[in-house]
C-alpha cells in the first residue's frame, strides 16, 4: 500500500543513544509525534494514488456530505478545526470544484456550504484508502489494542477537549 521509508528507531531504543530525554515518555510528545506520522502516511499514500487532498480537506468533505448546507463555524466545530483557518481550506476545496458556498437566506452575511458532485465522487474514491490507512498508522498494535487506544483517546479528549483552540462540537442530527 503506502511507500514506506526506512523504519524509525526511537531514541530510547537506539544502541548509541546516550541521552534519554523525559519527553520520550510524555503523552503530549508521543501524541505530537503520532500526529506527524499520521499526516506523513496520509499525504504519502493519498498523493501516491493521485488524489490532491489533505486530512483536513477530507474531514471537511466528509462533514459536508453528512450535513449539507452547514455554515463555516459549524463545519469547523464538527472537525475540531480553527474557524478562521478553515476559510483557507474551504477556498482550496472551492477552487478545486469540490464544494460550493451559497449565501444563507436567513443571514445574508453567512455562507452555507455544499459538497459538489466532484467532491462526492472524490470522497467515495478516497474513503476506502483513508480507512485502510488507519490500520497502517496503528500497525504495531493488535486489533484489541487499536480498539482500546481509540477508546482511551476518546475518553481523554472528553475530559480535556474543551481546552483546545478549536473545540469539537458534533454535527447536529438530521431533523434536530
Amino acid at each position: 500500500m503506502a511507500r514506506r521509508a526506512a523504519p524509525m528507531v526511537s531514541p530510547a531504543s537506539a544502541a548509541d543513544a546516550s541521552l534519554d530525554l523525559p519527553i520520550y515518555a510524555m503523552p503530549g510528545h508521543l501524541i505530537r509525534r503520532m500526529h506527524q506520522v499520521s499526516t506523513a502516511i496520509f499525504e504519502a499514500e493519498v498523493s501516491h494514488l493521485g488524489f490532491d487532498l489533505t486530512q483536513v480537506q477530507y474531514a471537511a468533505l466528509l462533514a459536508l456530505k453528512a450535513a449539507p448546507g452547514i455554515d463555516q463555524v459549524t463545519l469547523a466545530q464538527a472537525i475540531a478545526y480553527d474557524p478562521v483557518t478553515i476559510g483557507g481550506v474551504l477556498l482550496r476545496l472551492e477552487t478545486k470544484g469540490l464544494i460550493r458556498r451559497e449565501i444563507a437566506r436567513a443571514d445574508r452575511r453567512a455562507r452555507c456550504l455544499f459538497i459538489e458532485p466532484a467532491g462526492a465522487e472524490l470522497l467515495a474514491r478516497v474513503t476506502p484508502v483513508v480507512e485502510a490507512l488507519q490500520d497502517t498508522m496503528l500497525q504495531g498494535l493488535s486489533i484489541e489494542e487499536r480498539r482500546r487506544l481509540k477508546t482511551l483517546l476518546t475518553k481523554a479528549l472528553a475530559a480535556v477537549g474543551s481546552e483546545s483552540r478549536a473545540p469539537f462540537r458534533p454535527l447536529p442530527r438530521a431533523g434536530g
